[in-house]
């Protein structure tokens, strides 16, 4: 039998060069069994080629077609060669995290269905089929499970009101609209671990009783969409949807879509602009049905729940932020990547013992949490338990997960500017605190960085972000001043 060998698939490692390195390891070594995963998420080793040993997988990483050819010369390369970096399952990167959801992500392909069930698919699937709707909804409320897209809502809560509302048709949306800068966690579900997201979503449906889904999914995702629609096919084709309509639907390319509700607009084929609320989406969602809409990373958490049950998804995290958090490291940063971790371990052991401080070897100036209408928080705040509570008392956000990183370098004056100019160039303009005052706030940030009326200016822009947040009807316009504020708060001088 060949020795197998593993190269990424996924966006991340492609752009990095691992078709390439594919290539070159199959005309190096044609013996070989070389094949395409997903990936591990230590972006800063793609691409990170893997041999198959009796021992477990070894690593070699990071490769460009050259060192591909040297290396696979005279066949696979073992782990006594130079460049190994050992076995990849004992890399310090991969045994500091406590992968719940991204367990099979770089170790199966993507659209191996054999493989997805050999590592422990459709088993929460499985299990739910021989529950009732109420007792699905109950493990789930059991496990604690919040919404991971950043409302931190919690799932079963939703999941009840769906189940329990009238309606002779519901639907599951899965918002895949990932578009805070830094994140990519939905992303490599959706490259790396397809049938995850399927199972999660078919799961729902048995719990609320809705035999129809949706995915929408970023327009920038063309890898991912293609993917989805294969193991959607491939999954209904062996009968794990049993009756369950599922489809993928390509994204208005609006940053406004990620909100709800502006998603359902646009699924319906309008112009992706914020409802009022209520009615809530639970009650009156798609075409008016009740709707259960989750975030990709919370709907592929729910297959671990029914599997392994809602305690082992409690034994995780701290206090009301339960399970895991998955981390997405960018920026300005040494290990760029994506780290599963229990909540409540700090900002510090994230991003300076995980991330290895900057790239660029500098201090760490700031760090953005929670997408581009995160609040900056400087190192004195690096303590801070990453969880939901404990950040909302240093005035920040969790978010997504996505955690960018400046150095000392940064000009946060010109950073707080942008999260206004950000905000008036996203807004759907249906409200005036969002529409007019992400301009107002371009204006006044610059009058302050001119020096006219620096003070009165200041009091005015604080003022602006208050009317922001409480007026807005939806995060954009209700969040868009939180960086602003954390900038005027930590960093001052440089507004």
């Amino acid at each position: 039998m060949s020795v197998r060998v593993l190269v990424p698939s996924d966006s991340t490692a492609k752009s990095l060069g691992a078709d390439a390195v594919a290539a070159a390891v199959a005309e190096a070594a044609p013996a070989l069994d070389v094949r395409r995963t997903g990936s591990r998420g230590l972006y800063w080793l793609e691409p990170l080629v893997e041999v198959e040993t009796a021992a477990g997988r070894i690593g070699f990483g990071p490769l460009d077609v050259q060192r591909a050819r040297t290396l696979f010369a005279g066949g696979a390369p073992s782990a006594e060669h130079p460049d190994c970096l050992g076995l990849v399952a004992e890399l310090p990167a991969l045994k500091a995290q406590a992968r719940l959801t991204m367990t099979r992500a770089g170790v199966v392909e993507p659209l191996s269905l054999a493989q997805y069930e050999a590592h422990g698919g459709f088993l929460g699937l499985r299990r739910a089929q021989s529950l009732t709707a109420q007792e699905i909804v109950a493990a789930v409320t059991e496990s604690g499970l919040r919404g991971r897209g950043g409302a931190a809502f919690p799932t079963g809560v939703k999941w009840r009101t769906v189940l329990q509302a009238e309606g002779s048709q519901k639907y599951i949306v899965c918002n895949a609209d990932e578009g805070d800068s830094g994140t990519f966690a939905d992303r490599m579900v959706m490259e790396s671990d397809p049938f995850l997201l399927i199972e999660g979503m078919r799961i729902a449906g048995l719990a609320v009783g809705a035999d129809r889904g949706y995915i929408y999914c970023r327009a920038e995702y063309p890898q991912a969409i293609a993917t989805l629609d294969e193991a959607i096919r491939l999954a209904a084709a062996a009968g794990h949807l049993h009756g369950f309509h599922l489809q993928v639907r390509e994204g208005a390319g609006a940053y406004i879509c990620g909100e709800e509700t502006s998603l359902l607009e646009s699924l319906e084929g309008k112009r992706g602009t914020v409802r009022y609320r209520p009615p809530l989406p639970a009650t009156a969602g798609l075409f008016g049905k009740p709707t259960v809409v989750n975030n990709v990373i919370s709907l592929a958490t729910v297959p671990v729940i029914l599997a392994q049950g809602a305690e082992h998804h409690r034994s995780f995290g701290v206090g009301r932020s339960l399970g895991t958090l998955t981390v997405q490291l960018a920026g300005n940063v040494r290990r760029g990547g994506l780290f599963e971790v229990p909540f409540g371990v700090t900002l510090r052991q994230v991003v300076e013992d995980l991330g290895g401080g900057t790239a660029s070897g500098r201090p760490i100036k700031a760090v953005q949490a929670g997408g581009p209408l995160g609040a900056y928080i400087p190192p004195q705040h690096f303590d801070t338990p990453l969880d939901y509570e404990s950040f909302q008392t240093i005035d920040a956000m969790i978010g997504h997960g996505g955690l960018v990183v400046f150095d000392d370098r940064a000009d946060l004056g010109t950073l707080a500017r942008y999260a206004f100019e950000f905000c008036a160039e996203e807004s759907c303009g249906k409200c005036t605190p969002c529409r007019v005052g992400a301009v107002r706030g371009v204006e006044v940030v610059d009058r302050i960085r001119r020096g006219e009326r620096a003070v009165d200016n200041r009091i005015l822009l604080k003022d602006l972000c208050r009317t922001m947040i409480d007026g807005s009807l939806c995060g954009l316009g209700g969040m868009a001043p939180l960086p602003v504020l954390s900038v005027m708060e930590h960093f001052a001088e440089e507004l």
